[in-house]
């Protein structure tokens, strides 16, 4: 395929467009997964194989269409203790040998996959308690979009900081200054509130740059510091209740719904 050795072989692309493919593929099946365990745990007539073996000694629950939580010695397993394992293990493979392609691609994409399933229950390292069909697990999304994004900024740009080619072109201290400006504009970005922006701005100058100029949410450190009474009005409607509807429509899409509040215990899945 020469337009795959072109673009991304000698490009030195082709590894991280295999860490965002296995990131995605693996986050897209995992959220399948999981919305068939709740919609099992909501059905009027749940399965009573879908408990954990009374022994301890269980492995799987026997839920219908052989898909249900994953229990150890009577222990639920969360997705992503095997996330975080995948993880170690495609690292230090890679520390150990650095392989050329296509173990590398193939590393990169098992990274991916290990990163989806850690990244899909971020709210539950935040909260050490099972949010995922919670308000508070929404945060999951936010870390997949934002884990999502990187990668493929990551994948498009040869350097976090500019393309490193320029040094030959340009003056080591104008360098130098072009690349501190474009750190502290990320870095605005953080205290203004914008996660997202300024981890997407340290790859994107423009992000951080347009970030950093633009309203701080009104909870962030800059807000409550700098604003006064009239501007944080003004930042409280940009990031107001139809900011965070358009943000839980997206959500609601990549995630699914949050389950009804008499429904929240039964949502309790893998």
């Amino acid at each position: 395929m020469g337009w795959y050795q072109q673009f991304f072989v000698e490009t030195g692309r082709a590894a991280a467009a295999w860490a965002l493919l296995g990131f995605v593929v693996t986050f897209a099946v995992t959220r399948l997964v999981t919305r068939r365990i709740r919609a099992k745990a909501l059905a009027p007539a749940a399965d009573p194989g879908g408990q954990p073996a009374p022994d301890g000694g269980g492995t799987t629950s026997g839920a219908r269409g052989g898909l249900g939580d994953i229990y150890i010695g009577g222990v639920h397993v969360h997705h992503q203790v095997w996330g975080i394992l995948l993880v170690l293990l495609t690292a230090l493979l890679e520390f150990r040998y650095a392989p050329q392609g296509p173990w590398a691609e193939v590393l990169a994409a098992l990274f991916g996959a290990g990163a989806a399933l850690t990244l899909d229950e971020f709210a539950l390292w935040f909260h050490l308690d099972d949010v995922y069909w919670g308000q508070e697990g929404r945060k999951s999304i936010d870390a997949i979009l934002l884990g999502g994004a990187l990668g493929v900024v990551l994948m498009l740009q040869a350097s976090p900081v500019g393309a490193t080619t320029r040094r030959a072109e340009v003056a080591q201290w104008l360098y130098v200054t072009e690349v501190g400006i474009h750190l502290a504009t990320a870095g605005v970005c953080f205290v203004k509130g914008k996660i997202a922006t300024g981890m997407i701005g340290v790859v994107v100058p423009i992000v951080a740059t347009v970030g950093a100029i633009r309203l701080a949410k009104p909870d962030s450190v800059w807000a409550r510091r700098r604003y006064g009474p009239a501007k944080l009005v003004r930042a409280q409607s940009r990031f107001g209740e139809a900011y965070r509807r358009r943000h839980d429509r997206i959500r609601d899409l990549l995630g699914g719904a949050l389950p009804a509040p008499e429904h929240e215990e039964g949502a309790r899945r893998n």
